[in-house]
């Protein structure tokens, strides 16, 4: 039986399960299952490895997508570009490489939306599914800035972004859990009222499907997206990679 997973933290609501769950089901891999590694910390990953021989490949969620890389023998050459993992492949040897479908999925699921006045673009938050939106963004040729709450060297703060900066950049991604169910009320604090009709609203989170973050920005009339088909391109993509 080939074990795979998910590690994280807090995960009970995982997409991951309950999609590759359907998919072994839809495709007859009697012989693979799917489990939830909720950790505590990083630190008990070894003991997940040790307890589960079987194991074949894992997914990488919040907060573990950078913390696990200490954890790894290898990385892909877009996993170490990017700085954070989420998804891992058992080599037949025993050794561990992380790689990055993140990028992949975001690439592949903003594309489509995607206007030539679409130049700049805002990353809200600052962890690991943040680089692989700025990897895949960089890739399509879109300039991009984040935005922390702390001042950082390279990024912006909440409190600097105003009419101007909606001006500038006309894609804003929301890479920060604020407003995923069940706290479905929060949203990331930023302007709302600067979005236009020549904005596109993107947020990673896919569970509730209209975040507060996404309705306030339709309501001033932008194009806006949730992470669901993100979810889906960034799996097959996993898929792909522990069946290399």
């Amino acid at each position: 039986m080939k074990v795979y997973g998910l590690i994280g933290k807090n995960i009970d609501y995982s997409f991951s399960k309950k999609y590759f769950t359907e998919r072994f089901a839809n495709t007859n891999a009697v012989d693979c299952i799917y489990e939830n590694f909720d950790l505590a910390s990083i630190d008990d990953f070894s003991a997940v490895l040790q307890s589960h021989p079987n194991l074949a490949g894992l997914n990488v969620t919040i907060p573990y997508k950078e913390s696990v890389i200490p954890h790894l023998d290898l990385l892909s050459k877009k996993a170490m570009a990017i700085g954070a993992v989420n998804v891992i492949r058992l080599k037949k040897n025993g050794q561990l490489k992380g790689y990055n479908s993140d990028y992949y999925g975001f690439k592949k699921a903003l594309k489509p939306l995607l206007q030539p006045h679409h130049k700049k673009a805002l990353i809200l938050g600052t962890g690991g599914s943040s680089k692989a939106v700025a990897f895949a963004l960089e890739e399509l040729g879109i300039t991009s800035a984040f935005v922390s709450r702390d001042a950082m060297k390279s990024s912006l703060t909440y409190d600097r972004l105003n009419a101007t900066t909606f001006d500038n950049f006309q894609i804003v991604v929301n890479c920060t859990p604020l407003g995923t169910s069940p706290n479905v009320a929060e949203f990331p604090p930023i302007p709302y009222q600067f979005f236009t009709d020549k904005h596109l609203a993107f947020d990673l989170i896919y569970n509730p499907e209209e975040t507060q973050f996404l309705k306030r920005a339709k309501k001033q009339g932008a194009i806006t997206k949730n992470g669901k088909d993100m979810l889906v391109f960034q799996a097959e993509k996993a898929w792909k990679i522990w069946n290399k």
